[in-house]
């Protein structure tokens, strides 16, 4: 062997983790139990099994994604010679969420991987170290420079989608923590001890609209007319002929809120919290005393005006009455809004509302399938980034879902399409001239990825 071709294996053993080395070593040592015949081994050569990931890279093109954000970000940087740019550094973590990689090691594994190098257009993925570093570079500033690349790119898919409605579902939730990381602390609604983000979500589209990283001891509403502000702005000048409406549960019930939408013409459906005052208004509409049949269920949905000590002006109020067969007693559920009581009906504002339930879905597959919630950093910034790109993969995700995959498709979660279109293996076979992936003959799914790449490269590009 030439001392050229030892010196090469050499420096490529050295950017293999040692776990790797010891794998590769063992499994070639052990043949299955069940079949002797059969070994298994990790040096099958240029293969992959997130060629799906093209897939996406060939999307990233055609709507600007990578470049909208390589183009809004301008961090401090104080190194004096890179590899990596903050811009790919950002795309390849976000590249690796889509095919599930959360942790920033698995970068060590796929560090020749064909198929993310191509991606990122070199010949080796940074390393953990190096993706790690990227977050406390970012800081606030790259924060905010990632909304506004979010933001643009949400125009850009609204105008699209010919969209000429939008829903702002509020909501918070939790993100649980087990170390000393900065600002984290116990929250009484979730028990737990950790953050709690403030979270905006379009209801009609599941696109992540903004997210507010926010120590864990502080209440639902806690600046959310701060949050929500900037958001009705933009679109009330971006898009005036939008039709826009905020909904909240009654963490949100806040009248700070319901000014705010008042004053730039959004409409708001809020649930409020029941009190002494709204209890008996509800019972003077159907009083217990009136029940004709226990052993029979009871729905009323009714309006009113009401006015709270803390309202500066009465409002429209909707009181939903239920009474499930064999029980006493109303359960009584309240919204308040400033829907028209002439084109919306008071059983309309209660659909609408319970319409607001599929947040939850929204919110699980953020933090489920991108990582949304592991907030594993000390420093309350750094978890501010990786917050702030796990929104970036799940929006890149949701867009790729809405704008290319079949109707009957549409709402398929990430754990599903990483199945049917990011987890499929190929050998890379190069030529002179092309580098020629091949899948899996027996891909089951090859159907369905021939027609979501068909209908990405048939998107006009942004």
């Amino acid at each position: 062997m030439k001392k050229e071709s030892i010196s090469v294996m050499v420096n490529a053993t050295k950017q293999i983790p040692k776990e790797r080395i010891l794998m590769m070593t063992t499994l070639t040592q052990n043949p299955l139990q069940f079949n002797r015949s059969i070994r298994l081994s990790y040096d099958g050569g240029d293969l992959s099994s997130d060629t799906g990931q093209l897939l996406f890279r060939e999307f990233d093109e055609k709507i600007g994604f990578s470049r909208t954000i390589a183009k809004h970000l301008d961090v401090q940087d104080e190194r004096t010679y890179c590899i990596h740019t903050n811009e790919s550094l950002i795309q390849q973590k976000i590249y690796q969420l889509l095919a599930g990689y959360h942790e920033d090691d698995a970068a060590d594994y796929l560090t020749h991987d064909p198929v993310l190098t191509r991606i990122l257009d070199k010949p080796a993925v940074a390393s953990q170290p190096s993706l790690s570093r990227l977050f406390k570079r970012i800081g606030s500033t790259g924060v905010k420079q990632m909304e506004t690349a979010n933001r643009e790119l949400l125009d850009q898919l609204h105008q699209r989608r010919n969209a000429t409605e939008l829903i702002i579902d509020l909501d918070s939730s939790y993100a649980e923590t087990y170390g000393k990381q900065e600002q984290a602390d116990y929250n009484h609604d979730y028990r737990v001890v950790g953050f709690h983000p403030l979270l905006a979500f379009d209801g009609l589209t599941g696109d992540f609209l903004k997210a507010q990283l926010r120590p864990g001891n502080v209440y639902t509403s806690k600046g959310v007319v701060d949050f929500v502000q900037p958001l009705c702005a933009h679109y009330n000048e971006k898009f005036p002929e939008t039709t826009m409406m905020v909904r909240g549960d009654s963490g949100f019930a806040v009248p700070g809120l319901y000014e705010l939408c008042e004053s730039e013409s959004i409409y708001y459906i809020i649930r409020l919290k029941s009190n002494a005052r709204l209890q008996a208004l509800a019972e003077e509409l159907h009083p217990t005393s009136e029940i004709q049949d226990v052993t029979k269920a009871e729905y009323y949905v009714e309006e009113s005006i009401y006015q709270a000590n803390s309202w500066s002006i009465p409002r429209r109020i909707v009181i939903q009455s239920v009474r499930p067969a064999g029980e006493l007693f109303f359960h009584h559920t309240f919204f308040v809004t400033n829907l028209s009581e002439t084109t919306f009906s008071p059983q309309a504002i209660v659909t609408s509302y319970q319409k607001r339930g599929a947040m939850e879905n929204f919110i699980k597959e953020a933090k489920e399938g991108f990582g949304f919630d592991q907030m594993k950093s000390h420093d309350f910034k750094r978890n501010e980034a990786r917050m702030m790109i796990s929104l970036l993969a799940y929006n890149f995700t949701n867009w790729l879902r809405t704008l290319t995959f079949p109707t009957k498709q549409k709402r398929l979660q990430i754990q599903t399409i990483r199945i049917r279109i990011i987890k499929v293996a190929s050998k890379l076979v190069k030529s002179s001239r092309y580098l020629h992936f091949k899948l899996a003959s027996s891909f089951v799914y090859a159907h369905f990825f021939a027609d979501v790449l068909t209908r990405v490269q048939q998107l006009l590009p942004y």
